[in-house]
């Protein structure tokens, strides 16, 4: 047995780290529209305006509390439904029909830092945004290019759904792997950002590990990049043709995580480098669907204790003791919107210090 002190944040509903959550699929938000949605139990406007750019709004008025995606696009600007108040893309509220003159450093909804990247709408949970998006790790400054595979909902937390890709034991004891064919190596690269990389190579003893030796020269590739406790890239697959998936994770209603599976590959030019790419990116989702098979069940049963952990665990004890490390989202559940208005309530902080 190993010691770890038991986790303050990890697995807790009430304990959100700053970082880049999706909220959906770009293809939904259409120029000059607005859509309602939840995050995390947050409400925002979100919308497109003419020029299409997306903004994220906090959902509900500061006049009355009505909710903004009720309202019309107007330019780059957001127009409330009930009382025709408008707000730009910062929050500031820039005009109010019935007075000429409006006091905008009084009036304002807070404006959250929005990207719109691999196909999906990204808000940034936090004070403020650090770094953009994150990237495969092998694809960072190439051409890439990308497919949305499946949306799906598991019955836990997010944390409890990354480090099930890292865990080596159940490889094992789910997917009847061989037990040394995984050597799970952690590298911690920023505050944010902790990547795992395999270091074993496929057994010669065992008769998987012998079929698929000769498409490795060394090590089996197997790499994971841990982002936020809940966006995690796997790259996979033999050494003349790495798959890459991207698994961006987000807590749910009724105690669920949202999830949303990205596939990437290399961008080829031509026809048939197109051709081979649509071929690749439907092989990285048949890859991809790998992860869940055997696993689904335990996602909706699981009520994650880490009671006793022992050395094969390393790896989730490591994933476990850096996502401590990372700044929470004070500001994301700090002020609470509500339909009856902005309303002080208590701060997450206050929970995950108790």
């Amino acid at each position: 047995m190993i010691s770890i002190t038991d986790p303050a944040k990890f697995a807790r509903r009430s304990c959100v780290v700053a970082g880049w959550y999706w909220v959906m699929r770009a293809s939904r938000l259409k120029r000059g529209k607005v859509k309602p949605v939840t995050v995390m139990g947050r409400d925002l406007a979100i919308y497109r305006g003419r020029s299409g750019t997306v903004v994220a709004l906090d959902a509900y008025c500061p006049h009355m509390g009505a909710h903004l995606a009720e309202g019309r696009v107007e330019n780059d600007a957001l127009r409330c439904f009930f009382h025709n108040w408008r707000f730009d893309r910062t929050g500031r509220c820039t005009d109010i029909p019935c007075q000429e003159r409006v006091h905008s450093d009084k009036i304002q909804v807070r404006s959250w830092p929005v990207r719109e990247k691999h196909g999906l709408i990204w808000v940034w949970v936090g004070n403020k945004a650090h770094h953009d998006v994150p990237e495969i790790p092998e694809l960072e400054g190439a051409a890439y290019d990308y497919k949305l595979g499946k949306m799906f909902v598991k019955g836990c937390h997010p944390n409890v759904v990354m480090v099930n890709a890292i865990d080596e034991q159940h490889f094992h004891t789910v997917h009847r792997l061989p037990g040394s064919i995984l050597r799970m190596e952690p590298e911690v690269v920023n505050a944010h950002n902790i990547r795992f990389n395999n270091r074993a190579a496929a057994p010669a003893s065992h008769w998987l590990g012998r079929i698929i030796r000769p498409f490795y020269q060394d090590v089996l590739t197997y790499s994971l990049s841990y982002w936020y406790g809940s966006l995690g890239m796997v790259t996979f697959g033999p050494d003349f043709l790495h798959l890459h998936v991207m698994f961006a994770l987000r807590e749910g209603p009724e105690e669920t995580t949202e999830g949303q599976t990205i596939l990437f590959t290399r961008h080829r030019r031509g026809p048939f480098g197109w051709l081979m790419n649509r071929l690749i990116l439907g092989l990285t989702g048949l890859g991809a669907g790998y992860f869940a098979i055997g696993d689904t069940r335990v996602f909706q049963t699981i009520r994650f204790h880490f009671k006793t952990p022992i050395p094969a665990d390393r790896s989730v004890i490591e994933f476990i003791r850096h996502f401590e490390k990372q700044p929470l989202a004070h500001e994301w559940a700090g002020t609470e919107q509500t339909a009856e208005g902005p309303t002080v309530t208590l701060d997450r902080k206050d929970v995950c210090d108790a």
